[in-house]
């Protein structure tokens, strides 16, 4: 159980799990995409150009993925950065008392 389990702030460390259960879902997709031409009945050729059309879907999805991450992690970065000026300012202030 983590610190965060009942808080109501909004810069919790646990509050983005999302971006794993997305991750799994696209695996979980590709995966079955995946089995699927490989077990339909379809000649060569017609499962080299679907297997083809798969990965550049699924190349699509994981970059698509890689930019939420780093929006997410560029959001993250300036909260941190906010706290720290705050608690700059804090201490500053409590050191001229």
């Amino acid at each position: 159980m983590s610190n965060c389990d009942n808080c109501d702030c909004n810069d919790c460390s646990c509050k983005g799990k999302g971006g794993k259960f997305a991750l799994g879902a696209i695996l979980g997709a590709a995966a079955g995409a995946i089995a699927g031409v490989l077990l339909a009945p379809k000649s060569g050729k017609e499962t080299r150009k679907d297997l083809k059309e798969g990965g550049k879907k699924a190349i699509k999805k994981g970059q698509e993925a890689g930019k939420k991450v780093g929006e997410q992690a560029e959001k993250l970065k300036d909260a941190a950065k906010d706290k720290i000026e705050d608690f700059k300012k804090k201490s500053e202030d409590k050191s001229e008392e």
